[in-house]
């Protein structure tokens, strides 16, 4: 195991939980167990169900097999819980995978209800069921925080559905001690209005003044996941089309930081902070300079309504996730121009294109090329701060 500082904690900002088969039902009450998340036997297979409608088959939600070995997206998606590393999904494991691989504390997104919630936002009719699904799983979360010894750090899903449910729902995650929100990046999916809706700014007045940071997963809503699967051309190898797909939902989140900047989010609530998760952070600097020359060649008066350049918010709002990014031998000078204060180091365990089994090993080269105080923000300092640790 690398160590980069011997009092350094290393903090991972981006990995997944596969929710365990009973996550749900033995938190339900006895007239919702049969309704709510559960997974059954159809034509063969595990298979999530909720009030009656399929989620699709209970994946292992990795590509880590059992033994520690890492396949091909492709070949893990036939995978369940039998066949996935258990670190998925048991936490007792998973604190051992930490130890292994010289991590101090993990931030967890979801796998079977959605990267952002979607999933169970969108099949789930009946209101009340759906809200209580979504409470269950963040109740899960904060037990799950609080038996880690707050080395899990779960990302809450919010019921996008409902902008008053969410302000009702994020006031209640910060009263259980979690230390952001996962949302999706497009409730309008939900039938809700978009997120540059000022409709939307109890929502951001709530986050700001509970200091919790607003987390956009790439591929967190059902318009993200169609960008997914379009970019690709169909003759492609099926081994392939993940590759792409997966490059332009990095891509995609870029969508995500120009809008809120454009909408003015940030000088109606000066203190609110989000995170892009899973993005990597070569595409910010072009993001940056493009945001600055097409608002204000394409929308003057709207440019000049916002008190900074559009480049400006992103210093001072948003942090991103990096973790593969070489940038032809120059990640200081990359990470200089998103911003070393607000770069946060990533595994993305389980998932496809995690660094597991020896991240620190794969970062080492390149944090051994920058300097010290950078390595230090970047591999956990900065994380330190905005989750409160």
């Amino acid at each position: 195991m690398v160590k980069l500082a011997g009092d350094l904690r290393v903090i991972d900002a981006d990995t997944h939980f596969t929710e365990p088969p009973d996550l749900w039902t033995k938190r339900a009450p006895a007239e919702y167990k049969e309704r709510v998340l559960h997974i059954e036997e159809i034509d063969g297979q595990p298979t999530w169900v909720v009030d009656g409608a399929q989620l699709g088959f209970a994946r292992g939600g990795g590509v880590v097999d059992r033994d520690g070995e890492k396949a091909p997206f492709v070949e893990s998606l036939v995978w369940g819980h039998d066949r996935v590393h258990p670190g998925a999904y048991d936490p007792k494991v998973r604190l051992a995978v930490l130890d292994e691989c010289g991590i101090h504390a993990q931030v967890l997104f979801p796998s079977a209800i959605g990267l952002g919630g979607q999933s169970v936002n969108t099949v789930v009719k009946d209101p009340a069921l759906r809200l209580l699904c979504v409470e269950i799983y963040n109740d899960a979360m904060a037990e799950l925080q609080e038996e880690s010894g707050m080395r899990f750090l779960p990302q809450p899903v919010m019921p996008a559905w409902d902008i008053d449910a969410c302000v009702r729902e994020a006031q209640r995650v910060a009263r259980l001690g979690l230390r952001g929100v996962n949302m999706t990046s497009d409730p309008q999916d939900l039938g809700t209005p978009d997120l540059a809706n000022p409709a939307w700014d109890p929502f951001w007045e709530v986050c700001a003044d509970l200091n919790l940071p607003v987390h956009f997963h790439i591929g967190s809503s059902n318009t993200a996941m169609d960008f997914y699967g379009n970019y690709f051309w169909p003759s492609q190898h099926e081994y392939v089309k993940p590759a792409i797909g997966g490059s332009m939902l990095f891509i995609n989140n870029a969508r995500v930081v120009i809008n809120t900047v454009f909408a003015g989010i940030f000088d109606r609530f000066p203190k609110l902070t989000m995170v892009s998760v899973e993005s990597g952070i070569g595409w910010i600097p072009f993001i940056l300079e493009t945001m600055d020359y097409e608002l204000w060649e394409n929308a003057p008066k709207q440019a000049a309504e916002l008190s900074k350049m559009p480049s400006e918010y992103f210093k001072e709002h948003w942090y991103a996730t990096f973790w593969f990014e070489r940038n032809q031998g120059d990640v200081q000078g990359l990470i200089d121009k998103v911003g070393e204060d607000r770069v946060l180091f990533e595994t993305d365990f389980p998932h496809p294109t995690c660094l597991y089994p020896a991240p620190l090993e794969f970062m080492a080269e390149k944090m051994n090329t920058l300097r010290p105080e950078t390595r230090r923000k970047v591999m956990g300092e900065n994380a330190a701060r905005l989750y409160r640790l």
